[in-house]
């Protein structure tokens, strides 16, 4: 879809909302989908002329095409032919308090791997609609038809490579063209690399830098002006790192370049606020797997860790798990359970981080 497109459905999906009595979750949000044959309805479809290349004209036209429909038919439509673009069925999720995410469209990056995973399916267990984006190929396939295979007919794979601004701008350009729009981006994409620095190479550490900042950058750019254009909130999650408070050494490229990651998600929570827009972080310890998906950033980090302590990988991960307070193994679940704690919205929150590591005195957020 182009640009224009992309914006009357945004449009469309932040005016046919319903809003609600709770102030911490003030909308109730529509999916517009494909119609069905059984979805057809009473009242007449919407038509949707030519609408304004301006965003305020068209978003002000969309608003009385909607409200002189209601005053005809005493009813919002439930389908809508847009000019150029086809028709849409709007589609009211009804809520569910044992789910409280099951009308909600999320977005998770970094999705085919062990944190990934783990998020993955509890956003799922939840009830939402789940674009999981990674990098194209075997590996984002599988990764879905997993899920399918579980009876999640709730998830499509979407490939985005966050170092490509195009790539980014695609990805969210055909998520709205099956939901209608995002309420969650849930931001998880990240590389490691293991050099003391004194021996890093410029281009290793550009490499983090390219998929951990500019990608976080690049994300956070676009989920928030498709938040902009529905006006009806929304929330953010970084996965961040115990690192950013406790870094490793010989984990220099990591350590800076997730603390950088970090600090673009505490000023996206300053500047998504007046939208309603809710961001936060959860910092886990070592997660080394998510069901059967090991962890891409122990696959790079660990054969170091286990040889430097002369460690099996089971020894490796008892280490860890040892090695904090509470002695427990630090899951993807555990990860998973907090996003969605985030995403519930239970609290007034936003600009926090949230440690998931068992208990690590020196990696306190302060």
């Amino acid at each position: 879809m182009n640009h224009s497109d992309v914006q009357i459905r945004l449009f469309l999906r932040g005016l046919l909302s319903p809003k609600t009595d709770d102030a911490d979750r003030p909308y109730c949000p529509v999916t517009l989908t494909a119609p069905t044959d059984a979805s057809a309805g009473d009242a007449p479809p919407l038509q949707l002329g030519a609408i304004p290349g301006d965003t305020e004209p068209a978003k002000q036209q969309i608003r009385e095409t909607l409200a002189s429909y209601e005053k005809r038919h005493r009813t919002m439509p439930s389908r809508i032919n847009v000019n150029g673009t086809g028709t849409l069925e709007v589609v009211h999720t009804p809520t569910d308090p044992l789910k409280p995410l099951a009308n909600k469209v999320v977005v998770v990056t970094g999705a085919a791997g062990a944190i990934g995973y783990g998020i993955c399916k509890v956003l799922l267990d939840n009830g939402c609609y789940l674009a999981a984006t990674d990098l194209p190929g075997e590996r984002l396939d599988k990764f879905v038809e997993e899920f399918r295979s579980m009876g999640h007919e709730r998830i499509e794979g979407v490939a985005m490579d966050v170092t490509n601004p195009a790539s980014v701008a695609e990805a969210f350009s055909r998520i709205v063209e099956t939901w209608g729009g995002l309420d969650a981006l849930v931001h998880n994409a990240g590389i490691a690399h293991v050099s003391p620095l004194v021996e890093m190479k410029l281009e290793d550490f550009r490499r983090l830098e390219r998929v951990n900042v500019e990608g976080t950058l690049l994300v956070l750019a676009e989920a928030g002006r498709c938040f902009a254009a529905q006006g009806i909130g929304g929330d953010v999650v970084l996965v961040s790192t115990k690192n950013v408070y406790s870094p490793g050494a010989g984990f220099g490229a990591y350590s800076a370049t997730k603390a950088a990651a970090h600090q673009l998600a505490r000023i996206a929570s300053l500047e998504f606020a007046p939208m309603n827009v809710r961001v936060n972080m959860v910092a886990p310890d070592a997660v080394f797997s998510g069901g059967s998906h090991k962890s891409g950033l122990w696959a790079e980090v660990g054969p170091g860790r286990m040889k430097a302590r002369g460690l099996d990988e089971q020894g490796l991960e008892e280490y860890y798990q040892n090695r904090n307070l509470l002695k427990a193994k630090v899951t993807a679940k555990h990860v998973a359970d907090a996003v969605v704690f985030f995403l519930s919205r239970l609290t007034p929150t936003t600009g926090a981080c949230l440690p998931i590591d068992g208990g690590l005195p020196d990696a306190v957020p302060r």
